[in-house]
């Protein structure tokens, strides 16, 4: 029997100060198979009812088998994944005009790290992302994001810091990022009260595929040593251990803005 995941991130604001411009529908498809039965078809037309059209700018399609199987086949075998969605998209009111990407990617190989349910990983490997590019809905600025440290910070606050980036597949801090922290351990030494959680970050991984891999270890780790290269540098500059912790959150607090942004790390104050 077919299994369909459904995946659909309509309209979320990630961290509340962002909009989403971005969404994502996943359809997965049985081995060796590129057609769609009655429930996928039905699912389908719904994610399309549930969109609004007059915000969605362009439309790409790609489709992908998985590893198994030669080049060749896989290639065609996910270009007619692609096109049987781009079929069903036409046939339910999305305009051909705005459908800028048809692609059949051929197979996704597992990652040499991964031992476990890899069957699991290959159905959904077996599967055409829809990729809607909408026009932004308005900012929305709401109280507790910050730029920089206050003194009547609160639980809950939480600190972005615009220039705290990494190169892709990087825990390594760039020059920019060690300047970014020297700003902020002048504010710590300032607000010796603030007590906090150093939150690390990443961009570009699949929806099922939470975290991301270190180049750096070859590990499925790098939002925690993000957030840990920071505690380090903190540590080393004299901040005490006491007043901060580390946590990696993988790719479940998107900006929803260009990739660079989600390569990053946060602070959230835990106590003031």
């Amino acid at each position: 029997m077919y299994k369909f995941w459904f995946s659909c991130l309509l309209g979320i604001i990630s961290l509340n100060i962002y909009s989403q411009d971005e969404v994502v529908h996943s359809i997965y498809f049985e081995f060796d198979k590129y057609n769609l039965n009655e429930k996928q078809a039905q699912e389908t037309i719904q994610f399309i009812k549930k969109i609004d059209s007059t915000r969605i700018q362009t439309v790409q399609i790609y489709g992908y088998c998985d590893d198994r199987g030669k080049d060749a086949y896989n290639f065609k075998l996910s270009t007619n994944r692609a096109n049987t969605i781009k079929n069903k998209l036409i046939a339910n009111g999305i305009t051909n005009k705005i459908i800028i990407s048809i692609e059949g990617k051929g197979k996704i190989m597992i990652d040499d790290d991964v031992l476990d349910n890899i069957p699991e990983i290959r159905s959904k490997n077996r599967r055409v992302d829809v990729v809607l590019n909408l026009k932004p809905l308005p900012k929305i600025e709401l109280p507790g994001v910050y730029k920089t440290l206050k003194k009547n910070m609160v639980i809950g606050d939480r600190i972005y810091l615009e220039n705290l980036l990494f190169d892709r597949g990087s825990s390594i801090l760039l020059p920019a990022s060690k300047k970014e922290l020297e700003k902020v351990i002048k504010e710590l030494q300032k607000y010796k009260n603030l007590q906090f959680e150093i939150q690390g970050h990443v961009c570009c991984t699949p929806p099922f595929q939470k975290e991301a891999i270190d180049r750096g270890t070859k590990k499925r780790e790098l939002s925690v040593n993000r957030a840990k290269a920071v505690y380090d540098y903190l540590v080393s500059r004299k901040i005490d251990k006491a007043r901060m912790t580390f946590k990696g959150y993988g790719n479940t607090k998107s900006l929803g803005k260009e990739p660079q942004y989600d390569r990053r790390v946060e602070l959230l104050i835990t106590k003031n």
